[in-house]
């Protein structure tokens, strides 16, 4: 067999130009603070930059910082309707004030040569114009690649159109070429100007072109030949992805309804799950940042205490049986956000607009500081700080029935933030719960501190751009 390696060397693979523009605008902007602190320090004081005094290092991590939480890293996403550009002028905005009021309680003005001769401040405003242009230019440059990228899918039934229409909705990633066949209905797909048609009996010649990525789709089983072509494309460069794994790679999350036991089986991952070591090390964390974010909140907890009692009558604290580990119910402790005899009607979902919800209550909810409270079930190990969101066994019922696999979020311990809530907006119905699974999912599967880690930072970036649920 003849292997064209030729073919390999011409794939865009969008997903890896993605991951690759995050990093090259992370080194980006550390060569662009250099360069702005050195053309400051050499107009303002005529010096070169020799060493780096620790100011320097804080200030650096203030800009960084600030940059992630405003998500500027995706240069083509929108987040409340503002692009990244805004949202640099307002992480940097923000910045500059934190930097300014720190020199004058610090007293350091008068003390630091550097801050002294306003060097901080005009080299941040210099550095902004610098990440500006770099997001207008990854943009433009990522929307230019992505319109030459080209996936074959393999198969046109209802998992794999679904496939589709998820993929042209939430992706800009190119154009999506079906090949069929010859018995599945495609009129729903050539709807799409961005999707084409083909016969997978001529595998072999659309096998010759550079494709980005190849989904395997097809309920039926591939010939020895046309898996051949499949490794002959594989060998070349072009990854071959399932279903499930096209979705966990493009978009961090395990739809159920394309998972098989078959795959749970053999698919790698969800070492949390069988690793004892992993498991007590996620306790230890867990024990040591509880005790901690139990005495650095403890003021904040008191002030939403008393707010709550100001604002409408009834008690402080809301107790909820929720389902945890092994499917086992627990009582969730949370601050109140709902007006007394809230639920007198029945259990319902929550919705974003909800009149139960109180004043104080919706600040809470937005900040995420009605939580808090939870802060003891992780320390009494009924609770992780990060997990799956423990819901409540009536809708429990419900969702088991309606969704495939919904009780594997049970096999680890619920947390107070989550994958799925940092990932997907606010919702409450049946459909949600199947989004917020998927993610779930993932979380299970991919389980890392690392991952850890991500989740925490973007649940502070979810509580300060004030989308808390």
């Amino acid at each position: 067999m003849v292997i064209t390696l030729a073919a390999g060397k011409k794939i865009n693979d969008s997903l890896q130009t993605r991951n690759i523009l995050c990093v090259l605008l992370l080194l980006g902007d550390i060569l662009g603070l250099l360069l702005s602190f050195s053309i400051c320090l050499w107009l303002r004081l005529g010096q070169n930059l020799n060493g780096f005094d620790p100011l320097i290092y804080v200030f650096f991590f203030l800009v960084l910082t600030g940059l992630y939480l405003a998500d500027t890293y995706h240069p083509d996403t929108q987040i409340a309707g503002l692009r990244a550009p805004a949202r640099i002028l307002i992480s940097n905005f923000v910045v500059a004030a934190i930097i300014a009021a720190l020199i004058y309680c610090s007293g350091i003005w008068a003390k630091d040569l550097l801050l002294k001769r306003g060097i901080l401040l005009p080299s941040l405003g210099l550095f902004t114009i610098w990440a500006m242009a770099s997001r207008i230019g990854a943009a433009q440059w990522a929307k230019s690649q992505a319109q030459h990228s080209r996936w074959l899918i393999l198969g046109a039934g209802q998992k794999a159109i679904l496939f589709g229409k998820t993929f042209l909705e939430r992706s800009s990633l190119g154009r999506l070429i079906f090949l069929t066949t010859g018995e599945q209905n495609t009129n729903e797909l050539t709807e799409n100007h961005r999707v084409s048609v083909g016969n997978l009996h001529e595998l072999t010649e659309w096998s010759q072109q550079a494709w980005s990525g190849v989904v395997v789709a097809t309920p039926t089983e591939l010939s020895d030949v046309q898996m051949q072509q499949l490794m002959q494309l594989r060998l070349s460069g072009v990854s071959i992805y399932g279903l499930p794994d096209i979705c966990e790679t493009l978009w961090y999350k395990l739809p159920s309804s394309l998972l098989q036991d078959n795959w749970l089986a053999f698919g790698a991952g969800f070492n949390l799950t069988a690793d004892s070591i992993s498991q007590k090390l996620k306790r230890l964390v867990d024990m040591i940042l509880s005790c901690c974010l139990f005495v650095f909140l403890s003021p904040l907890m008191l002030l939403a205490a008393l707010a709550i009692k100001l604002d409408s009558p009834g008690p402080v604290f809301y107790a909820q049986i929720r389902t945890g580990l092994e499917g086992k119910p627990f009582k969730v402790y949370k601050f109140r956000s709902m007006y007394q005899d809230a639920e007198k009607r029945g259990v319902q979902w929550a919705d974003k607009q909800d009149p139960r919800i109180t004043r104080v209550g919706r600040w809470l909810r937005i900040t995420r500081i009605d939580e808090l409270p939870q802060i003891l079930n992780v320390l009494w190990g009924e609770m992780s700080l990060i997990g799956p969101r423990p819901e409540r066994p009536e809708f429990d019922v419900k969702l088991r029935q309606e969704i495939p696999y919904y009780d594997l979020r049970y096999v680890v311990k619920p947390g107070i933030t989550g994958w799925a809530q940092v990932m997907y907006p606010y919702g409450a119905s049946v459909e949600d719960a199947y989004e917020k699974l998927a993610y779930d999912l993932y979380y299970i599967k991919n389980y890392s501190l690392a991952l850890d880690l991500a989740i925490a930072l973007k649940t502070i970036r979810v509580v300060l751009l004030g989308k808390g649920r």
